[in-house]
């Protein structure tokens, strides 16, 4: 392995009497020091991975965290380590990674089974590859998948720690750094440094056999200016050697520049003050000023969702609808898009209110789970490749989980307020109207996109309906809608039973956008499956469902009361 990684940045022909062999082993290069390097030209530098070409400060970046659970790692001396001086550091063997404890293992049963300390979330890389008992269940789930039965929970988790050893060995062998691109075709695989003679020859790649040993040489000498200038000119170098293939300047900057700025982070923050002052402003009764303050911090955060979306739809190359990340941060920005329009239209701040805690914690979810919701920007699938429909059904779908997210937000105002005060919250119908109105543009967006996607489902797979389980949900989430506006028209229930049925029938939702795929895990929509995140989900519905029960209780109580007050009154 050692001879691989090498080979890999102080490439040396076997037969080239011009530069020598140089091997840099663990003794060789210091354990501290490159922390203080700038990584920024060596983190534009392109790599193939994943069916994509990308930065590897990028590459560097999932491969931690997908290994961790974290965008940084502290080792056992306490240093932290930053994505692209973890891989460098690995290729090079300046610090022994096997022996980190830095393997995320966080499924309890599995600990347990494996006999692990079931208060560590994370091993190290020689413990795990050692435990036959891992290999046993891994191989099992495999034989289980081979065979497409469903899998055990424990088989599921003891697959995802398998690839994690599997993609930390392929950095520590350094088989993962394929930045020497194809010659012609974007179809063709990249290569290794050592396999450059599959398209170029030796004249061809001379220079860049330079480069990859002073990179080495100002890495292992904390040499700042040396490593970032030889950084650069290696990547100068890759370009030279197939332009029409190696990815443009901009592209590689915008991605750098989109995973350092952290829009999505800066919005949480923007979004959380922005409510809290709208909150002390509603209470207090502060007046317009420091409601004004609250609405421009809102729209702050807006400016900087809408920025970090915009820039992965262009590095993408479509929408950010195609997995749970993408679809929360979607809908997350279109809930407080929809706030922020109702606000403008009807100049009450509460649906600010209602859109802006939604927001928060749906961004705080996806920034908190990152193995159970990763941010990789992967290719489409195929079924997913027409951009048309893609576009279409998809995000018409999801505004309306928007609206439905934003109308149970407003629902968990009006219940709060049915728990203090009963009597005052019945008696605004302003409000009750503004939740109908919410209410009736999820269920427009929600059955246009369920026709759109029977549309798409013909085109893709030959039929309108099939009784999927992501249709059928999509189905009873469209129904249990329609069951609450007709009811309401119809006066089978009071404006009461409306404000509940906003925030139970968003259960429907929650099964057809998180459950089918993350629970169920079956049918054709597989592209969006996943494992993770039932405890929060499981203690939010259940959180939920008690403090809807405690609000009707408070509205029935408060109801016999005025009975009671009602008989014994003279007529």
């Amino acid at each position: 392995m050692r001879g691989l990684k090498t080979r890999i940045f102080i490439f040396i022909a076997a037969a080239s009497t011009l530069f020598g062999s140089v091997s840099f082993g663990q003794s060789d290069l210091p354990a501290s020091g490159s922390g203080s390097l700038d990584f920024k030209q060596w983190g534009l530098t392109a790599i193939q991975d994943g069916g994509r070409r990308k930065p590897i400060d990028t590459f560097a970046r999932e491969t931690l965290i997908r290994v961790t659970g974290r965008s940084t790692y502290t080792d056992k001396t306490g240093r932290k380590w930053q994505p692209s001086d973890f891989v460098l550091s690995a290729l090079l063997e300046t610090h022994d990674w096997k022996e980190e404890p830095m393997v995320l293992v966080s499924f309890g049963k599995l600990k347990e089974q494996l006999g692990l300390d079931k208060t560590q979330r994370r091993f190290s890389f020689a413990q795990l590859t050692g435990s036959a008992e891992l290999q046993r269940i891994a191989n099992e789930a495999q034989a289980r998948k081979r065979a497409e039965k469903p899998l055990e929970r424990i088989q599921q988790e003891a697959l995802s720690v398998s690839e994690r050893l599997a993609l930390f060995s392929h950095v520590l062998d350094g088989s993962s750094l394929l930045i020497i691109p194809a010659p012609q075709s974007e179809t063709d695989a990249w290569v290794l440094p050592p396999e450059f003679a599959r398209y170029y020859n030796d004249a061809q790649f001379a220079p860049l056999q330079i480069q990859l040993r002073t990179l080495a040489n100002a890495y292992r000498t904390a040499d700042g200016f040396g490593f970032s200038r030889a950084a650069n000119q290696l990547r100068q170098g890759l370009r030279e050697l197939s332009p029409s293939i190696y990815p443009q300047d901009r592209q590689l900057r915008l991605e750098y520049f989109y995973n350092h700025f952290e829009a999505f982070y800066r919005a949480i923050w923007c979004y959380g003050i922005a409510f809290l002052v709208l909150l002390i402003a509603h209470l207090r009764g502060r007046g317009r000023a420091l409601r004004n303050v609250g609405v421009a911090i809102a729209l702050l955060g807006l400016a900087f969702h809408a920025n970090g979306i915009v820039m992965r739809c262009i590095i993408a190359g479509r929408p950010p609808v195609t997995n749970m990340y993408e679809s929360i941060i979607w809908v997350s920005f279109a809930v407080s898009f929809f706030g922020m329009i109702f606000f403008a239209r009807y100049r009450t701040p509460v649906y600010l209110l209602a859109a802006l805690p939604v927001t928060f914690i749906a961004l705080l979810l996806v920034h908190q789970m990152p193995i159970a919701m990763p941010s990789s920007i992967d290719p489409l699938v195929p079924v997913l490749r027409d951009n048309f429909w893609l576009t279409i059904h998809v995000l018409t779908i999801t505004l309306s989980y928007a609206a439905f997210a934003l109308a149970m937000g407003f629902g968990h105002i009006l219940l709060w307020r049915y728990v203090r005060n009963p009597g005052a919250a019945s008696a605004d119908a302003s409000m009750h109207f503004w939740l109908y109105r919410v209410l009736q543009l999820g269920v427009l967006l929600l059955a246009a996109g369920t026709i759109l996607g029977g549309v798409w489902a013909n085109y893709s797979w030959g039929r309108f309906w099939g009784w999927d389980p992501k249709e059928t949900w999509a189905l009873i989430a469209l129904l249990c809608y329609i069951l609450t506006l007709h009811g309401r028209l119809a006066g089978w229930w009071t404006e009461f039973g409306l404000v509940v049925a906003s925030v139970v029938c968003f259960l429907a939702v929650l099964m057809a956008w998180y459950g089918v795929n993350f629970v169920l895990g079956k049918g054709l929509h597989s592209y969006g499956f996943g494992i993770g995140g039932e405890t929060y989900v499981a203690t939010f519905v259940v959180a939920d469902l008690l403090f809807v029960a405690f609000a009707i209780w408070r509205y029935r109580v408060s109801k016999r009361t005025v009975v009671v007050a009602g008989d014994v009154v003279p007529g």
